[in-house]
């Protein structure tokens, strides 16, 4: 009763807004327990009936088992376990023979399990690894009976920190157990041999040789190895390997693989990696401020998500093209592309529960759901061509359909780029002074140049020459020598007559201490007064700022000041280690009296 008045409440708060709304409320079920990712969502029509299916990969959280779940309307059509987490669900078209049904791919632990008619068909598992030859030392030693389990653990730790090569499942399982289980864990494994085994983190599927839509299309996969590999649609082996710096979590492709094709991978480092056809290693690189939380390509612009609640479009060289701002954090994104219209925009859903659509940075829509959406899915579904597939954090699930005669504008939404960027400037005709003036740069540009030049080597030449001289006579606050790295800093407090002069020394080398050094000031007696004008300066240890205070009282009734020099010596030494310079402020209470 509470979801179904929930529900209702829903319901009602969009009938209002549905006249105004560019979309229809079709479903939303609060309760219909789904849990899962963009990434493991698909449409496609299954069985060829042109009844188009929704494809789940469902997480099953609370302890329980994932599964993959087919849905026809609101309605679960189809469910079964699988045996791992599911990374991504995709479908494609393995051959061009009759009748053509897609099949669907579904990417868990280290295997892609291919399903045809919604009947397991084929089961591709990632090869294995070499594993470490340290470690397959170690449990050799074991298995002679040569250490216990004991060292082992302590050799395997060690192997840990300093390899390159990860250990193997069985050896981090064997790092976890407590000292009363290890001994029975490694009679139980030490006769087996060593595996280390890989698993896929994405998948997306890639066009073999035509642009088609219903075209053969290869898989790719991103592991967790830092490698890609693209699938062949019929046989399932390999027909390309590429490394990365990282480990990807997002994948675009677009081309054909036997024509010309680029991958964009986002990874775990915060960089995105553009490879090429017959490229082994990434030939570009755009290094990000933040980690991606969402790749998706819009024409030739890709889109990017990060952490930073920013969307960013960057072109497939690596240039920078816009940043737009969100008011929350950016929980998933997809791509939606209208094909009556020819639109392409990107979906991104915000942590406030705001679906926000974007064509490059302009805001085309935003959508208020009642929970925070997880995954974003569009296309046809059912018989709809246009339909929009939300779960929320709760495990709703919402449905929306697009209207057919709405239409997308440019600053339609609540937040986008100001009307007055798009206005033209008024800018005015070109005067006489201003045709004379680019005609004599344009005659005499080679002198005007020589003269800038020659005006900027003697600003250079002075500026050189006083720095110079400040360092020859301790002008300077701070002082250059090794032996004494010492930096000085003033400040004057008071409205006067009597001023208070804090002076903060401080000792900046790293392990030294300075002693004997000696403070002085130089003023003009006529105008100011100082208790003491010459003290000694005690121990200056390293890093710590001394604060050494004096009073100063101005005499002048007239309302001037002066400079008063404080100088910082070295007993038997004539020149200063260094100096400063302090204009002291006009004495405001002798000029209030």
């Amino acid at each position: 009763m509470a979801a179904a008045s929930s529900s209702d409440s829903y319901s009602g708060r969009t009938e209002s807004n549905e006249a105004n709304s560019k979309w229809l409320d079709a479903h939303y079920d609060p309760m219909a327990n789904i849990h899962t990712f963009s990434s493991c969502l698909s449409l496609a029509d299954l069985h060829g009936d042109g009844e188009y299916k929704l494809v789940v990969g469902d997480l099953g959280p609370g302890g329980q088992q994932p599964r993959l779940k087919v849905l026809k309307g609101p309605t679960v059509l189809t469910e079964s376990p699988l045996p791992a987490l599911p990374a991504s669900a995709a479908t494609f078209l393995m051959d061009q023979h009759e009748p053509r049904t897609p099949a669907l791919a579904l990417a868990s632990g280290p295997c892609v399990y291919v399903y045809k008619n919604l009947r397991p068909y084929f089961k591709f598992s990632l090869p294995q690894l070499p594993p470490n030859p340290l470690e397959q030392d170690v449990w050799n030693q074991a298995k002679e009976d040569r250490i216990d389990p004991l060292t082992l653990k302590e050799m395997l730790e060690d192997i840990r920190e300093k390899a390159d090569v990860p250990l193997s499942v069985q050896s981090l399982r064997f790092l976890q157990l407590e000292l009363s289980e290890m001994e029975a864990f490694v009679n139980q494994h030490k006769s087996k041999v060593i595996k280390r085994q890989t698993v896929i983190t994405t998948m997306t599927t890639l066009k073999k040789n035509l642009a088609d839509e219903d075209a053969a299309s290869c898989l790719v996969l991103g592991t967790e190895s830092k490698e890609l590999l693209v699938l062949d649609p019929e046989a399932f082996t390999i027909l390309a390997k590429m490394s990365l710096p990282s480990v990807p979590v997002f994948l675009e492709v677009s081309g054909q693989f036997d024509v010309e094709f680029r991958l964009t991978a986002a990874c775990r480092n915060g960089s995105i990696y553009i490879l090429r056809r017959d490229s082994k290693h990434p030939k570009y690189c755009i290094e990000l401020s933040a980690q991606p939380v969402g790749l998706v390509r819009v024409h030739k612009v890709l889109v990017v998500g990060s952490t930073q609640e920013s969307l960013h479009g960057f072109t497939h060289k690596g240039k920078k093209l816009w940043t737009v701002q969100m008011p929350a954090a950016i929980l998933t994104m997809n791509l939606l592309e209208q094909r009556s219209r020819g639109l392409q925009a990107v979906m991104a859903a915000l942590a406030n529960g705001e679906v926000r659509i974007y064509r490059d940075k302009a805001l085309l829509n935003v959508i208020h759901a009642p929970d925070a959406v997880t995954s974003l899915c569009f296309g046809r579904y059912g018989r709809e061509d246009n339909t929009l597939i939300m779960t929320t954090r709760g495990g709703g699930l919402i449905i929306k359909i697009l209207k057919r005669t709405a239409v997308f504008v440019e600053g339609t939404g609540e937040v986008g780029p100001p009307l007055a960027q798009t206005t033209k400037l008024s800018v005015p005709r070109k005067t006489r002074l201003y045709v004379d003036q680019t005609l004599r740069e344009r005659e005499a540009g080679t002198a005007m140049h020589r003269t800038f030049q020659t005006d900027l080597y003697l600003l250079r030449l002075r500026a050189a020459r006083a720095y110079v001289q400040a360092l020859e006579s301790s002008l300077s606050p701070m002082s250059t020598t090794a032996r004494e790295p010492l930096k000085l800093h003033a400040v004057v407090q008071g409205l006067g007559p009597t001023f208070k002069l804090t002076l903060h020394l401080q000792n900046t080398s790293t392990a030294r201490p300075v002693l004997g050094l000696q403070v002085c000031f130089l003023y003009n007696k006529a105008l100011y007064a100082l208790p003491q004008a010459f003290f000694k300066v005690p121990l200056l240890v390293p890093g710590l700022s001394y604060p050494l205070e004096t009073f100063v009282e101005s005499l002048s009734s007239k309302g001037i000041s002066d400079m008063i020099k404080v100088l910082v010596l070295r007993e038997g030494q004539s020149a200063p280690l260094l100096s400063a310079h302090i204009n002291m402020p006009v004495s405001e209470g002798l000029a209030a009296a």
